[in-house]
C-alpha cells in the first residue's frame, strides 16, 4: 500500500470491525447470531454476560454496524438483536450447519415457515418442513405467487399444526409470536421476520423470500459448521 492510509475511508472502515471484533465475548455474540436472532436477556443468558456487560458489547458492536435491534411483532417492549450481514463479508464468521432435518415453524404455516422450508429445500439438497401452532385453511396465495417468482413451488403445500418434534431436528422460528408463545429448547433458533401478509402486497413477500434466501446462503458462505445440539427435544 502507498500514500496516505489514514486518509482511506474504507480501511478505517474495516479496522473498525476488526477491532469491534477483537474481544472474545463480542465474537462469542456475533457467532451466535449467525444462526439466531436473540433478545439482549437471551443472549447473556446463553453467553453467561451480566446484562451491563452484554449491553456495552452490544452498543461496540452496533456502532460498528455488525448489528442491529428490532421490536418485536408480539411484544413492542421485547427487542430482538440481528446481525447486519452484508458488513460481515469477508470475516470468516462461522455459522453452524443443522446436522439432520429442518422445520420451520409460524402462527399461521401459510408464508413465512413455508417459503423457508421451500428455499432450504432448493439451497441445501436436503429436508426441510413446516408447521404452525395455529394453523390456516391454505397456503397465502402472496406466498404461492412469490415461491413462483423465486423459482421455487409451493403446489400441494398445506398448513399443518404443529406437533411432536423428532429427536435431531432443528426447530426455527420465523415468528416472533410463536418465539413468545412457544417454550423453546436452547438449541432451537429464532429467525425475527415480518409478516407480509399484514402488508398483503407482492413487494412484502418477496422482501421476505430475500431475507430468508440471505439468511439460509449465510449458513453456507460461512462454511457452516454441524450445528451441536444443545438442550431437550419437544
Amino acid at each position: 500500500m502507498t500514500g496516505d492510509w489514514s486518509h482511506d475511508a474504507h480501511l478505517q472502515h474495516r479496522a473498525a470491525l476488526h477491532a469491534a471484533l477483537g474481544e472474545p465475548a463480542r465474537l462469542a455474540v456475533v457467532e451466535e447470531l449467525a444462526v439466531s436472532d436473540r433478545s439482549p436477556t437471551e443472549l447473556a443468558s446463553r453467553l453467561a454476560l451480566p446484562s451491563n456487560l452484554l449491553a456495552h458489547h452490544l452498543e461496540v458492536l452496533e456502532r460498528a454496524g455488525l448489528v442491529a435491534r428490532s421490536a418485536s411483532a408480539g411484544d413492542g417492549r421485547r427487542k430482538y438483536v440481528r446481525l447486519v450481514r452484508p458488513a460481515l463479508t469477508g470475516l470468516g464468521i462461522a455459522g453452524r450447519l443443522p446436522e439432520g432435518e429442518v422445520l420451520f415453524v409460524c402462527s399461521q404455516n401459510s408464508a413465512r415457515s413455508q417459503l423457508a422450508a421451500a428455499l432450504w429445500r432448493a439451497r441445501m439438497g436436503c429436508r426441510a418442513s413446516s408447521a404452525g401452532t395455529r394453523p390456516a385453511a391454505r397456503v397465502h396465495r402472496g406466498a404461492v405467487a412469490a415461491a413462483k417468482r423465486a423459482g421455487l413451488s409451493l403446489a400441494g403445500a398445506q398448513p399443518a399444526l404443529l406437533g411432536d418434534v423428532p429427536a435431531g431436528t432443528q426447530v426455527i422460528s420465523v415468528c416472533d409470536l410463536v418465539h413468545e408463545e412457544l417454550e423453546p429448547s436452547p438449541g432451537w433458533w429464532h429467525w425475527s421476520i415480518a409478516d407480509p401478509v399484514e402488508r398483503g402486497d407482492a413487494a412484502a413477500f418477496d422482501a421476505v423470500v430475500a431475507e430468508l434466501d440471505e439468511r439460509i446462503g449465510s449458513l453456507t458462505l460461512q462454511g457452516g459448521e454441524p450445528a451441536r445440539r444443545e438442550g431437550r427435544q419437544r
